[in-house]
């Protein structure tokens, strides 16, 4: 057996689990808050700002501390959140933080050192090997795999002695195995804030020198992130100018989409705030039909509410998921939304994404060459999962009975960290 970190660097939430040499056990590592408190869950997510005692002029903070920093400086802050999603887009070269240029691989060791720094101690020794979760399908358009490994291999340079990357949704199996005592094959659902991942297991009985067998995967762009997309798109991006149009010479043109599709994403709307695109958005305000919707993006972009946007979809989301219908608030830089959203108008903006996700989850099982009737054991995890028309494609499918659930933002790294203790990691690894 081998000492071992797992880590679900996610795209919302970070958690790690460090597991011993004595085998079958891992610890979640519990993270330092504001004003003494601690968590497992460490939000993904950074904030820049100027100090003259830092070296360079630029200060960092990771997780909580760069919310809290945020909140209380948010115009002179840089905030940037679910950085995760760029790992695999050609696109993205460097986020613009000030008067400086990160590229991603940069971005995600400020955010490893951090992470280190709040960690108590617990990572100041790097451990034999680091075991780190990778999603079956990155998020963006054309996802470039090899891309992201590219730089997810700068950004743990040095952080362990070993460096394995597995995928989520088999970390998970992983650590639910723990809990079965008969062979199962089991199919795993891991909805994260951008992909969501499916992994077909077979569980063997305990005390098997190799308790799991991955038999298929598959996974799709499309998660919370992009449930927040559609609620943007609905209750936000109407008072933005979207579906509006601008004179050019003797023509009115519809508003290109791009604007409205970067600022509902949440890895791209921090970085919309350079001169660049605020002097791009500058000259579309004034050849704009409706010049006020385009001020009040600015607004929002210029005064980094970013965050406050992102609260309160989460919120929105997070209530209908046990309410039939909840309210929905917004307000900043002259704009006010107040709006009822039931689960249903909910659900129907969704459908087409839950409906390529169970698409997916077919895809999963003919990689597998199994059936649904095969299927012992369906294990939902992330925070997604928690959505109910996410959890009716597997009601429907699997029935009741036949659905386990539990840990949904910490079996990932539990399960992590135990498959780090085995001895031939390559049959995980990928």
């Amino acid at each position: 057996m081998h000492a071992a970190l797992g880590l679900d660097f996610g795209t919302t939430n970070s958690v790690a689990a460090l597991a011993g040499a004595a085998g079958g056990t891992s610890e979640l590592l519990s993270f330092a808050a504001p004003e003494g408190a601690t968590d497992s869950v460490f939000r993904s997510a950074l904030c820049f700002w100027h100090d003259d005692a830092v070296k360079g002029g630029l200060a960092v903070e990771a997780g909580p501390f760069a919310i809290a920093e945020y909140l209380e400086y948010p115009e002179d802050s840089r905030f940037i959140q679910s950085f995760k999603s760029v790992a695999a887009s050609a696109s993205f070269e460097t986020a613009s933080v000030f008067d400086k240029r990160y590229r991603f691989e940069e971005l995600g060791r400020f955010f490893l050192s951090k992470l280190t720094d709040h960690a108590s101690g617990r990572l100041d020794k790097r451990p034999e090997r680091v075991i780190v979760g990778r999603p079956v399908e990155y998020a963006g358009g054309r996802p470039d795999p090899a891309l992201a490994r590219t730089r997810y291999d700068a950004m743990f340079q040095g952080f362990g002695a070993e460096i394995h990357y597995v995928y989520e949704p088999l970390g998970a199996a992983f650590s639910y195995a723990s809990r079965l005592d008969a062979p199962a094959t089991i199919l795993v659902a891991d909805f994260g804030g951008g992909t969501s991942d499916f992994s077909v297991v077979r569980v063997a009985a305990p005390g098997a020198k190799r308790r799991c067998e991955p038999l298929g995967h598959a996974g799709i762009g499309i998660a919370g992130d992009r449930f927040d997309y559609r609620i943007v798109d609905k209750l936000i991006l109407p008072m933005l100018g979207k579906g509006g149009s601008y004179r050019s010479f003797d023509k009115e043109l519809e508003i290109p989409r791009s604007w409205f599709a970067d600022f509902a994403d949440w890895s791209r709307l921090a970085l919309m705030r350079n001169r660049r695109t605020m002097e791009e958005l500058a000259r579309l305000q004034k050849t704009a039909v409706e010049p006020e919707a385009i001020g009040r993006m600015i607004a929002l972009i210029e005064n980094e509410l970013g965050y406050p946007l992102y609260d309160a979809v989460g919120g929105l989301k997070k209530a209908l998921s046990s309410q039939e219908q909840a309210a929905f608030h917004f307000s900043g830089a002259g704009l006010t939304i107040d709006a009822e959203v039931t689960r249903a108008d909910f659900e129907g903006w969704i459908a087409e994404d839950v409906a390529r996700i169970a698409a997916t989850v077919d895809q999963a099982l003919a990689a597998a060459n199994v059936a649904e009737g095969d299927i012992d054991r369906v294990f939902l995890t992330g925070g997604s999962s928690l959505i109910p028309a996410i959890r009716r494609i597997f009601l429907d499918r699997f029935g009741a009975d036949r659905i386990a659930t539990g840990g949904e933002l910490t079996s990932i790294a539990h399960g992590l960290a135990l498959v780090g203790q085995e001895d031939d990691i390559a049959a995980w690894s990928n």
